[in-house]
């Protein structure tokens, strides 16, 4: 059997079972998305304007936030759950052979839901409102099994069992809404899109997030982990207080307990990070750290904005800038695995491969990092509306998903470059 073994501070190591992996094609499929949909959101910033971040019940806003969250953050969570289950925490993912059709589920409601919500076209709600919920209950049938009957690592294991749970749960009530807004269900939509949202948000990607850490960090970025009993807190405060808060808004009508729970708990998470990067005996000052970093650095931003009451402002630093920054590093990384496996399928036993270093090299991802940093004017458009500046942000989001892609496809070619070069040989040496 072939392991990749990776040491990580201070003496704690994670293995690598690449025979567990899925075919390279499935998480691929959702990865390779994932910048597309960040370079839509820049097109419809491009031509939209500022329309788009003066009010979050603006149709093109609400479409503009469903890009970020469903397609950027969706594609890049549905792919790395399943090559992450597999090959990191020995988790059997059951029904590979559905894994295109959960592909084109959920691109395809997404795409629907983010016409709908544009231009309001009933038949397009209508639709995404049920093939939407039905990608993430497959994902859910797909996954859950097996993490419920694994046996080791409980927390990282309960960590995923909390995020797609909140994720199932996120989808069926935006199904709800989203037929509510088609005019085929009467809801009380101020109120559940409040839920919803916060459930997204905190409930799915940051739990993620934080569960993934547990490995992602101490193997890729040399840091240690958060203590199993603080980290249980913060999930159990998770699992707790968000049901508690959405009752508040739902019989109350107000946001501030669902406000305090986004923003606390994001300000924690990002904080205790942080903190991990900055013990580290001896971390790895790679591009993946300092993606991180900033990354993590901005959630913190986001996290006193929404606290502060700035919501608007709040969704620009963590929806558009560093929840999909925290995710496109994870995302690349996860990338060049998948390209390594590939090779080492191709090629067999006994043929040495370029590492995961050389397909995807340090030049590259800085130059994505760099490419991030101009991000700051969709902040910026927000503070101080105007459409020059926010035509001007949707360049920025343009370029830096397109720094994302090109990163990626980096990887296909180099590996092909490979295989190519080693046929080549092949054939002289037959000859």
């Amino acid at each position: 059997m072939v392991h990749a073994y990776v040491f990580a501070a201070p003496i704690r190591m994670a293995r690598l079972t690449i025979e567990r992996a899925p075919a390279p094609a499935l998480p691929r499929r959702f990865l390779l998305c994932m910048p597309w949909w960040g370079m839509f959101a820049g097109l419809l910033l491009i031509l939209d304007g500022d329309a788009l971040l003066r009010s979050r019940w603006n149709p093109g806003t609400l479409a503009l936030v469903h890009v970020f969250t469903l397609g950027v953050l969706g594609n890049a969570m549905f792919g790395s759950v399943l090559q992450f289950l597999p090959a990191a925490a020995g988790v059997r993912v059951r029904g590979l052979r559905w894994g295109r059709w959960l592909h084109g589920l959920f691109n395809l409601g997404s795409v629907l839901l983010v016409v709908g919500l544009h231009h309001h076209w009933r038949f397009a709600l209508g639709a995404a409102g049920v093939l939407l919920p039905a990608s993430f209950l497959l994902l859910a049938g797909m996954t859950l099994p097996g993490l419920l009957t694994a046996a080791a690592q409980r927390l990282l294991r309960a960590g995923f069992v909390v995020a797609l749970l909140g994720a199932v749960f996120t989808a069926l009530l935006g199904g709800g809404l989203t037929l509510a807004l088609g005019g085929w269900l009467t809801w009380p939509t101020l109120a559940l899109t409040d839920v919803h949202a916060s459930w997204g948000v905190l409930g799915w990607v940051v739990v993620l997030i934080a569960t993934v850490s547990r490995v992602v960090m101490p193997m890729f970025q040399g840091t240690g982990t958060l203590p199993s009993a603080v980290q249980t807190v913060w999930l159990v405060g998770v699992v707790i207080g968000l049901p508690l808060a959405a009752a508040w808004r739902l019989q109350q009508g107000g946001d501030i307990g669902l406000r305090l729970m986004l923003g606390v708990f994001g300000m924690l998470l990002a904080a205790a990070l942080l903190w991990l990067q900055w013990r580290a005996p001896r971390p790895r000052r790679g591009p993946l750290l300092h993606g991180w970093r900033a990354g993590l650095c901005v959630l913190l931003a986001a996290s006193l904005a929404l606290l502060l009451g700035n919501g608007r402002l709040a969704a620009a630093l963590g929806v558009g800038i560093a929840l999909p920054l925290l995710v496109a590093c994870m995302a690349m990384e996860i990338v060049a695995f998948i390209g390594w496996i590939e090779l080492h399928r191709h090629c067999g036993r006994g043929v040495q491969v370029p590492g995961v270093q050389r397909l995807l090299p340090e030049g590259d991802k800085h130059r994505v990092l760099l490419a991030h940093v101009p991000l700051l004017l969709l902040p910026a458009a927000v503070l101080w509306p105007s459409p020059w500046l926010a035509r001007l942000a949707g360049v920025a989001v343009m370029l830096a998903w397109l720094g994302v892609w090109l990163a990626m496809h980096g990887v296909r070619r180099r590996a092909r470059r490979f295989v190519a070069s080693r046929e080549m040989s092949t054939m002289e040496n037959n000859a």
